[in-house]
């Protein structure tokens, strides 16, 4: 089973939808529901020997006759108590065949790929909430709490309980507010703020070896959640990690936005990005730059790149990295299914009418996609045992959200529902036409084949529609911690190939899988691209740009 932090996200723009009307609308009867009802009614065959089925292996689990047992790797059934207790190992075993029935519905029902998505979605959230392990009356966890606290434990669940609900996003807390502390424990590689606009604050790092490569990593995170997804906690930075290999590395780190920028768009941010390229180039001396971009920082970048190849100025960008980001929305899993133009257009209405989209109601929507993970785990632990989340510095950050502009929101949410990049001309940034197969620059595309926001199929599609060689390397985790994915870590491998076949699974069936994490990888491809060297700068800034405040700066810690 995958971890929590394997399922969390940076955000993933086909979602923005549901974060602005409330994930709750994912469950309401609609004509999904009616064609589903519909697609079994015309089988009562199937339906007849799925409930025979069902009936007979009731039967043999009542007698005690039958020797289904939960998967080891399925944490909800991890105590004893659950296989030895021959009163609850029926009890799983009756949930688990029920389980295994009502999850073959939706193909059964001979849906297309769209009512597909939306049903499974339904299906496994009501299957996974009525597990055994979320009833108090029967988990022998909470049981053991309450004697050993002498009953504490039911007083403490009940204030987590009204602690959360209290406030958005009306969910289990995944990681106590004050586990960490920004600048103290994660966002602490040294470094300071050298550039700052309306829109941004541009860190540089200080350097950490003799000498360092000339051309800079410029990174561009995604518009939700702070920056330091690429900055946790000490031996788990991307960051340091880059530094520490001779790479002059600066990050953006994005003000939170308030309804008095509601106003700021596509172009707004497309024209802060350059800026800070500008600025890096200037304090380096280099006249290219390495932009590294994730999850929607990618959609934005790769937008600016499209302008900067219709201006002719393609020349300032030296290579081009796409982390978990999907360029093509086409099929994009569950969240794909998820828009419909009634969705969209309530979801635009919504945000246009404050100004902005919370980014805790997004953090709402990203949980309910993984309920056995990041709902009812924490359920169990924060309501029924009644204790505190273990400290986890991803978990942290993905509480730590913004918010995202009424009209950035608008243009992400059309570019969506119209899978605008993936036409030549039909997305525009800064006046010009986006067409990705004029950037001809070297790209570097990472994704998580365990990635249920953005699909690593979804993720591959963008090295055919970005016209220069490209490199994808698959790494055998999620969304998060595909990126949070430090050379240490002996679990670790990921998957590489030389050639860029046009089907993803082409690309699989001929990958070679290496051990370790992509990061040593990665640093030996940008080497590979204008690695030349030169001494250390002894000081930050330069070219007429000084040191503003020390890293990770105030925008980070606007709430």
């Amino acid at each position: 089973m995958s971890t929590p932090a394997d399922e969390l996200a940076a955000p993933l723009d086909l979602l923005l939808t549901s974060a602005a009307i409330g994930p709750l609308r994912r469950f309401a009867p609609n004509a999904a529901w009616a064609r589903m009802a519909t697609g079994l009614a015309a089988k009562p065959g199937t339906l007849g020997q799925r409930a025979a089925h069902l009936a007979g292996e009731l039967g043999q689990i009542a007698l005690g006759h039958s020797s289904r047992t939960p998967s080891r790797r399925d944490r909800r059934f991890a105590d004893p108590a659950w296989t030895q207790n021959p009163v609850l190992r029926r009890i799983v075993q009756a949930y688990l065949a029920a389980a295994e029935t009502a999850a073959a519905l939706p193909a059964d029902a001979g849906l297309g790929w769209r009512d597909r998505q939306r049903m499974t979605f339904v299906v496994d959230n009501l299957v996974e909430a009525l597990a055994p392990s979320n009833n108090p009356v029967v988990n022998p966890s909470a049981w053991k709490a309450l004697i050993d606290t002498a009953g504490l434990s039911s007083l403490a669940g009940a204030r987590n309980l009204v602690r959360d609900l209290s406030t958005a996003p009306r969910v289990p807390s995944m990681v106590e507010p004050t586990a960490f502390e920004v600048g103290k424990t994660v966002a602490v590689t040294p470094g300071a703020v050298v550039f700052r606009n309306e829109v941004l604050e541009l860190i540089q790092y200080a350097p950490q070896t003799e000498k360092v490569r000339t051309v800079p990593l410029l990174i561009v995170p995604p518009v939700i959640n702070k920056y330091y997804v690429v900055d946790l906690a000490p031996g788990r930075s991307m960051v340091e990690y880059f530094v520490r290999q001779g790479q002059q590395v600066f990050t953006i780190s994005w003000r939170n936005p308030d309804a008095r920028h509601r106003d700021w768009d596509f172009d707004t941010y497309g024209a802060a990005i350059l800026e800070a390229m500008d600025a890096v180039r200037r304090i380096c001396r280099s006249a290219t730059t390495h932009l590294f971009a994730t999850c929607s920082g990618g959609i934005l970048a790769g937008m600016l790149l499209g302008h900067l190849a219709d201006r002719g100025d393609l020349d300032r960008v030296e290579s081009f990295t796409l982390a978990v980001s999907v360029l093509d929305q086409s099929q994009a899993g569950l969240a794909s299914a998820a828009l419909d133009e009634r969705m969209a257009a309530a979801a635009i209405a919504s945000s246009a009418s404050k100004g902005f989209l919370d980014g805790r109601a997004l953090a709402e929507v990203f949980a309910w996609l993984r309920p056995t993970d990041l709902i009812w785990s924490y359920w169990v632990n924060n309501y029924l045992q009644g204790r505190a989340p273990t400290a986890f510095d991803v978990l942290f950050w993905n509480a730590d959200t913004t918010r995202m502009t009424a009209a950035l929101h608008r243009g992400f949410v059309e570019q969506a529902m119209t899978n605008a990049l993936a036409e030549p001309g039909a997305a525009t940034m800064l006046g010009s036409p986006v067409d990705l197969g004029k950037i001809s620059t070297p790209s570097y595309v990472v994704a998580g084949i365990a990635d249920h926001i953005c699909p690593w199929q979804s993720c591959y599609r963008s090295t055919q529609l970005l016209g220069g060689p490209s490199r994808f390397v698959l790494s055998t985790a999620g969304h998060i911690a595909s990126m949070v994915n430090p050379p240490d870590n002996p679990k670790a491998t990921y998957q590489v190939n030389d050639d860029t076949p046009p089907e993803p699974d082409e690309w699989l069936r001929t990958a070679s899988t290496e051990q370790g994490s992509w990061w040593p990888d990665y640093i030996s491809w940008l080497g590979r691209r204008n690695g030349r060297t030169k001494p250390a700068p002894k000081t930050l800034g330069g070219g007429g740009l000084a040191p503003l405040e020390d890293a990770p700066g105030s925008y980070v810690r606007e709430s």
